[in-house]
């Protein structure tokens, strides 16, 4: 669970995917700030910890709320990207119609036909995202860090945007506060998949890699809280 050990592996273990010059500059800032990501590693074990205990009777609520609204499952569950280029099963509050990943793109747009009256309400708090904790306590994600795309996304990533798989995925993001409204940006386009991957995520990749070589556990507390405002 600590993972402490392989906070972060030696250049040479990576993936050959992820070995290029972009990458290797990204690798040396993260490598003289190994502290600094232990601490961020302990942060996320202790929070994540407390906030499920703490959060448990919210989760009951949410759950009967999902499953008297439509039928499907309570969790939603999907294989993402995290650290290392390593496919992992994302946590969910279910949001949409069940098997709704069949009925359309992975990426959802404003309006969407297939999020459901509860899902909608989850989404605008953010509150579908509460099952990620248990991402976050195992170490496939941490509170800040890169959101996670499915793989036929990170399959396009470029050189520089495989930087972004040195550390784990997170819940949340300055990209993510930047483009909180990312759906009503896809509302319009003719093929959601292709405006995302050649206008939407180049753009927030570029947040991402700040956040990279500007690293420290005080920005990632700055992130957090301004997640919580915008939210609000």
């Amino acid at each position: 669970m600590l993972n402490i050990e392989n906070i972060l592996i030696s250049w040479e273990d990576l993936p050959e995917e992820m070995k290029n010059d972009k990458v290797k500059m990204y690798y040396d800032i993260l490598d003289k700030k190994r502290s600094s990501l232990v601490i961020k590693r302990v942060f996320d074990i202790v929070v994540s910890l407390f906030l499920i205990v703490v959060l448990l009777p919210v989760f009951a609520i949410i759950a009967y709320m999902i499953k008297k609204d439509s039928k499907g499952p309570v969790i939603f569950r999907q294989t993402r990207v995290t650290a290392y280029n390593r496919d992992f099963t994302i946590y969910k509050f279910r949001t949409m119609v069940n098997d709704a990943d069949s009925l359309g793109s992975s990426v959802t747009v404003q309006g969407d036909s297939r999020i459901t009256a509860v899902g909608n309400k989850l989404r605008k708090y953010r509150l579908d995202e509460l099952p990620q904790l248990v991402n976050v306590l195992f170490g496939d994600m941490s509170f800040v860090g890169t959101r996670p795309e499915v793989r036929k996304y990170v399959d396009q990533y470029s050189q520089s945007m495989m930087a972004t798989l040195l550390m784990p995925a997170g819940i949340t993001s300055e990209a993510s506060i930047a483009y909180k409204d990312e759906d009503e940006l896809l509302k319009n386009a003719f093929d959601c998949d292709y405006v995302y991957v050649n206008k939407i995520l180049p753009e927030k990749m570029k947040y991402n890699l700040r956040s990279i070589r500007k690293f420290s556990i005080e920005r990632d507390i700055l992130t957090m809280i301004k997640t919580v405002i915008s939210v609000i």
